[in-house]
């Protein structure tokens, strides 16, 4: 057929792609699929009938509550969250991702069962968003089980698209190259507009469906403590899922599959080894096209590529996740250091320098050792058990505690930018964003309970300054008392309406986080938004009432009450710096502002009779505390010169010839080929000078 008439590009691949994919496809299919679904069917014909059996005998009518107040009459165990969307209009319908029952998230054609609110959420919901992904990883797991027959583990959501773990025998592993048959698989699962099914099933049943699937038996085994739990089915896949999906597989329109490592079970390196395939999808092509354009951004702003090519830092096999910074990069990490110091000093803030090794009887105080000692570096000495610190807090406790404190103290703010380590899994580590070796510009603030409201105003005040200068806007969370929570509720009530007020006043946007605190204390969650609209966790400001408990830390209040109980307010703005710097490299794109680049000045003579004034202008500036360098390479010729310094991202080109010699000036033009003219050495010194220690963003321009 498709020699007989003439066909374009795009036809001919999809005519190769699916005759490749025939051959590409296990077959016989593995057992497991056929006997999994005569298991399913049957279990779904019961269900149904006693379904149909509910909505004649037990169906009344109910009455179900629109966010605008409009209540539509509806009737339990016939009326589906997709009829009333119908009912308001198609348009609605078609868009709807998922529905919200009583604030849960509910399947579309499940039907309602008693009086209830009900929200219809788009994909421009977060929670949408997730619930599109999920049930798109369904749709790439259904296309693994028929290319490779592995046992499926877990396919959740992630912050942008999702992935499918799988076991393979063997060590088989996966390879890019497999990705245009699965995409070529799920293109056709999504035309056929599989539904997603939702069952109840026993737990011993379930245990008998999965059999074949020890990964899935471990789940119910240890993850699942009801008598009952769900499955999803779309075809041929059944999966062990809480869910909820979208209505069927076609509300899938755009669907890529861009990413495949390798992992182990759960992340424990002891485990087993599966293969992670990642997917990322949409209800627009156009949205598909933006994020694959919106990739190419992120991979030529990539901090690891811009690292390298700017000489600021490497890793080695020698010491996983341990960066070396390079002179160039150093000057950024101590820059950073340095502004984050000078905040400190204005602000009441006093630094400490502790230890690096603990006795683990340090962290069985805190609780650390038995939450977090698996991510510690421990060793024996002596016949005792020491660790590396992973954060400082313990470290401040004892400080706080090694003499008698006094409420005139209090607030106490210590700061320590101890270097720290976390013993991440090697497959976790990432650039700068996840290391074992780093260190963070912590500090802990030791106040009373009514000194609570204005130091988190001077923490928000702290960050709003940084992040400023930085040209970082943010978001803010607060969240409150979860279920399982340590301490006395009028305590946490207290503490959490002072962290209210404090961000009512700050004035900037803020939403409250009901029950995602720590057991241990309230606290603010901040994100920052990058060039390129990715936002970041790097600041926190967490209160914690259990610390000072576990280390019965206390001070003389001003009535002479010699136990009473400080609070510990843990705050960081950069977080740890060596995320802040893989941020700030990919935000300016390599593009440092004057203050923090390590390439400030490049001095370039214009023959080789300047080239000793070209020397002495680049030590002047250099002496001036300005990051010079001079381009003396006889091969280039001025124009060759002045372009590398361009490419390079020095922010100020510094040109200098015959009339420049004689008259000691330079000729001031910008990375951006501004040209500023010819001004005197002295002033050109005392204006980048006042432009480097204002921390000017556009100093290029303010020249």
């Amino acid at each position: 057929k498709v020699a007989k008439r003439k066909i374009n590009d795009n036809e001919r691949l999809t005519y190769l792609l699916s005759v490749t994919f025939t051959f590409f496809q296990l077959s016989p299919q593995p057992q497991y699929i056929e006997e999994r679904l005569t298991l399913y069917t049957k279990l779904k014909a019961e269900h149904d009938a006693l379904m149909a059996e509910r909505a004649a005998k037990d169906s009344k009518p109910i009455k179900v509550t629109l966010p605008d107040g409009k209540v539509v009459e509806a009737e339990s165990w016939k009326t589906t969250p997709y009829k009333v969307a119908c009912g308001i209009s198609q348009g609605l319908a078609d868009n709807t991702v998922i529905a919200k029952v009583n604030n849960s998230v509910w399947d579309l054609d499940r039907p309602l069962e008693e009086d209830c609110s009900l929200q219809l959420l788009k994909f421009d919901d977060e929670e949408a968003q997730a619930v599109y992904w999920h049930s798109s990883a369904h749709i790439m797991g259904e296309a693994m089980e028929r290319v490779y027959g592995g046992c499926l583990c877990y396919g959740p959501p992630i912050e942008n698209g999702f992935y499918y773990d799988m076991f393979l025998e063997n060590n088989e592993g996966v390879s890019s190259n497999d990705f245009p048959c699965l995409e070529s698989l799920c293109k056709k699962i999504i035309k056929e507009k599989q539904p997603f099914e939702r069952l109840e099933i026993k737990k011993e049943t379930l245990l008998e469906m999965f059999k074949y699937n020890k990964f899935k038996c471990r789940i119910l085994n240890e993850k699942v403590t009801t008598p009952t739990t769900t499955v999803y089915r779309c075809g041929p896949l059944i999966d062990l899922c809480r869910g909820p999906h979208v209505r069927h597989t076609g509300k899938i329109k755009a669907l890529k599959i861009h990413k495949n490592s390798s992992t182990y079970w759960e992340g424990k390196a002891d485990m087993e080894t599966l293969q992670r395939i990642y997917g990322i999808s949409f209800p627009d092509p156009k949205m598909l096209k933006d994020w694959e354009k919106f990739q190419e951004e992120a991979k030529n702003r990539d901090h690891r590529k811009l690292g390298r090519e700017q000489d600021l830092f490497f890793f080695h096999d020698l010491s996983p996740g341990s960066c070396f910074f390079l002179p160039k990069g150093a000057f950024v990490y101590n820059t950073l250091i340095e502004f984050i110091r000078s905040e400190y000093r204005k602000r009441g803030f006093q630094e400490v320098v502790t230890p690096n090794i603990y006795n683990s009887k340090l962290w069985q105080t805190s609780g650390h050792w038995q939450h977090y000692s698996e991510n510690m570096f421990s060793f024996e000495v002596e016949k005792e058990i020491f660790a590396l610190k992973p954060m400082n807090c313990p470290g401040h406790c004892l400080m706080f505690d090694h003499r008698p404190r006094s409420w005139r103290e209090l607030p106490l703010r210590m700061a320590d930018f101890g270097v720290l380590h976390r013993n991440e899994l090697s497959g976790a580590l990432t650039g700068l964003t996840r290391v074992r070796r780093f260190q963070q510009d912590d500090a802990h603030i030791f106040c009373s309970m009514d000194q609570i409201e204005s130091e988190i105003k001077g923490c928000l005040d702290f960050l709003r300054t940084v992040y400023d200068v930085f040209g970082f806007t943010f978001k803010l969370n607060l969240s409150t008392r979860p279920e399982k929570f340590l301490g006395d509720p009028e305590v946490w009530d207290q503490a959490e309406k002072q962290l209210e007020n404090s961000l009512n006043e700050f004035g900037e946007k803020w939403v409250l986080n009901p029950g995602d605190g720590a057991f241990y204390g309230p606290k603010i969650d901040i994100q920052i938004k990058d060039a390129i609209g990715r936002y970041h966790q790097c600041a926190t400001i967490q209160l914690d009432f259990q610390l000072p408990i576990r280390f019965n830390l206390t001070f003389v209040s001003h009535d002479g009450d010699d136990k009473k109980r400080p609070v510990i307010i843990h705050r960081a703005i950069l977080g740890s710096v060596e995320r802040m710097i893989a941020i700030l490299t990919e935000n300016y794109g390599g593009k440092w502002p004057l203050w923090l680049s390590p390439r400030q000045v490049m001095v370039v003579p214009v023959g080789p009779t300047c080239e000793e004034y070209a020397e002495k202008v680049k030590q002047e500036f250099h002496s001036s505390g300005l990051m010079t360098d001079v381009d003396l390479d006889p091969s280039c010729t001025l124009n060759k010169k002045i372009r590398n310094a361009q490419l390079a991202q020095y922010n100020f080109i510094l040109v200098v010839g015959e009339k420049e010699k004689t008259s000691n000036t330079v000729n001031v033009r910008t990375r951006d080929n501004k040209v500023h003219g010819e001004h005197s050495v002295e002033e050109c010194i005392k204006r980048l000078k006042q432009l480097k220690t204002s921390r000017c963003r556009n100093a290029e321009e303010e020249f």
